[in-house]
């Protein structure tokens, strides 16, 4: 999993580039004319021999989709007879908000990748021993022409034959999206294509960030956010500390600023800042409720981590933190501080799509992009960043509030922060980055392995800086986030130049919504 993650390959180019496309087309648009959207898919695909796939028509197709997946539309089947326009004015709507579901796949474009599927490679050597013949349990393998043969009726996969093949001739294939889904959420349609059980999947998207195919998409708000910055309602961007190293060298965190303003938004302020104010909320709920009132406590700021923990373990869901995420605690304030404002949140994370269109937040929280998406929207701006003049970087968070993009980074937070606010208690803590080892945090949590610890899940390998919707490799990401880190002026939470907002709790500013 993840081997091709922070590689610029043809399908984040094709993605790019439909981004770019539908943020032009929101740029430019007159109230009512759409009719540009026809001509996207050979502006994308131009010519008549496809360069990525059998066909030019079918790669079109396949744009049409994503195309209308970027405007926050429903994806369509091969079997739906309809232009790319069709029911397009819904996105001009102010109010529209992310449709279930948000993880889609373009069936057109599954390559119906074998799962599971013990096969014999062309390294086979046919050699004297065949261990493989020999240690198979089923006798599903035989010898033809000098080389195994693996009889997929009697094989059941048990991969012993794997295991004692001298030159490692013999593999197991793993549909890629299926693989990284740490939900078992991925199975097979009845033509072999990957289908999402909807009941099981929280939308992390490591399945779309891991389909070589390119089949998988989410929704976006690229379309919405460009008409609200059109509008004559100020938009703040509010971005997640993961930015760090996004976009390359050329963008120092002084021309994020800038950047931004050239694409319409008022200003932008970071994440960070939201951060350490959830870091003094857990800190204090752990002191509180552990182990008084729960054997635990689990952070929350994942969403997907904390989805998964409700759908698998409900009755361990009283034991994640109800401290609202950064990314909640960023926009409340914004709106405080600039009333009837909206608030793009710009980070690198498909289930905070989910988690911004909830009814209890959306009044905090109007659009949601990811790297990615703003990818398109600079290149749609023609943004150069070395162009830029540098400004006042975004200032006032912790060091520790910068940390919440690395897996390791929230814990750590929380546990310098009780040891600033309580010396002398000690915080245990556990965690587990990528949703399968947060399956086992949460199994071995429930035996009652970890009572009294404070444990964090990210439901990303890596953590935030992993997220679907990131930009660069996972390792340069996570060196500019130390960067960020290091050039703090404050180190941990409790010294950020936004504790005085705790006072807010009595007027509603850290009111965690009910669940909904």
């Amino acid at each position: 999993m993840n081997n091709i993650r922070g590689i610029y390959t043809n399908v984040n180019d094709i993605r790019t580039r439909v981004f770019a496309e539908v943020a032009r087309l929101s740029y430019d648009y007159k109230e009512g004319d759409l009719s540009k959207l026809e001509e996207i898919p050979y502006t994308i695909i131009p010519g008549e021999v496809s360069v990525y796939r059998e066909s030019v028509f079918l790669e079109r197709a396949i744009v049409r989709e994503r195309m209308r997946l970027a405007m926050g539309l429903d994806a369509r089947s091969a079997a739906d007879q309809a232009p790319v326009s069709y029911r397009a004015e819904e996105c001009v709507k102010p109010e529209k908000y992310y449709e279930p579901p948000l993880i889609n796949i373009i069936k057109f474009a599954c390559h119906a990748c074998p799962d599971n599927v013990i096969k014999v490679t062309d390294a086979c050597q046919g050699c004297l021993a065949h261990p493989c013949k020999e240690i198979c349990p089923r006798g599903a393998i035989t010898i033809k022409g000098g080389k195994s043969h693996i009889d997929p009726e009697k094989c059941v996969r048990c991969g012993r034959c794997i295991d004692v093949c001298p030159y490692g001739a013999i593999i197991r294939l793993k549909r890629p999206c299926a693989s990284a889904c740490g939900m078992n959420a991925i199975s097979s349609d009845e033509y072999g294509r990957a289908q999402i059980d909807y009941d099981k999947c929280v939308s992390c998207g490591m399945c779309l960030a891991n389909c070589p195919f390119g089949a998988i998409a989410d929704k976006a708000q690229i379309f919405q956010t460009i008409q609200a910055i059109r509008s004559d309602v100020p938009v703040y961007a509010a971005v997640a500390p993961s930015v760090a190293g996004q976009f390359g060298p050329a963008m120092t965190s002084g021309k994020l600023r800038p950047a931004l303003r050239a694409l319409g938004f008022v200003d932008a302020v970071e994440v960070a800042i939201g951060a350490d104010l959830c870091t003094l909320e857990e800190a204090k709920d752990f002191m509180r409720e552990v182990p008084a009132e729960k054997p635990f406590m689990a952070t929350s700021c994942c969403p997907a981590w904390a989805m998964m923990a409700k759908k698998l373990f409900p009755d361990l869901s009283r034991c994640i933190s109800m401290a609202l995420t950064p990314m909640v605690l960023t926009g409340r304030l914004l709106k405080k501080q600039h009333p009837g404002c909206k608030v793009a949140f710009i980070g690198p994370c498909a289930a905070k799509k989910l988690e911004a269109g909830r009814r209890t937040i959306r009044s905090d929280i109007d659009f949601v992009l990811t790297f990615e998406e703003l990818r398109g929207m600079f290149e749609a701006r023609n943004v150069v960043f070395e162009d830029l003049e540098p400004a006042h970087s975004m200032h006032g968070a912790s060091a520790d509030g910068r940390g919440f993009a690395v897996s390791g980074g929230v814990a750590a937070a929380v546990v310098n922060c009780v040891h600033d606010l309580y010396p002398d208690r000690e915080v245990k803590t556990a965690g587990a980055n990528g949703l399968e080892e947060c399956r086992k945090l949460l199994s071995l949590a429930k035996a009652g392995k970890y009572d009294g610890y404070l444990l964090e899940g990210m439901a990303c390998p890596g953590g935030c800086i992993a997220g679907a919707g990131t930009v660069q490799p996972i390792a340069k990401s996570a060196a500019a986030v130390k960067h960020h880190k290091d050039i703090s002026t404050h180190q941990h939470s409790t010294e950020s130049n936004y504790t005085d907002l705790l006072e807010g709790l009595e007027e509603g500013l850290f009111d965690a919504p009910e669940n909904d």
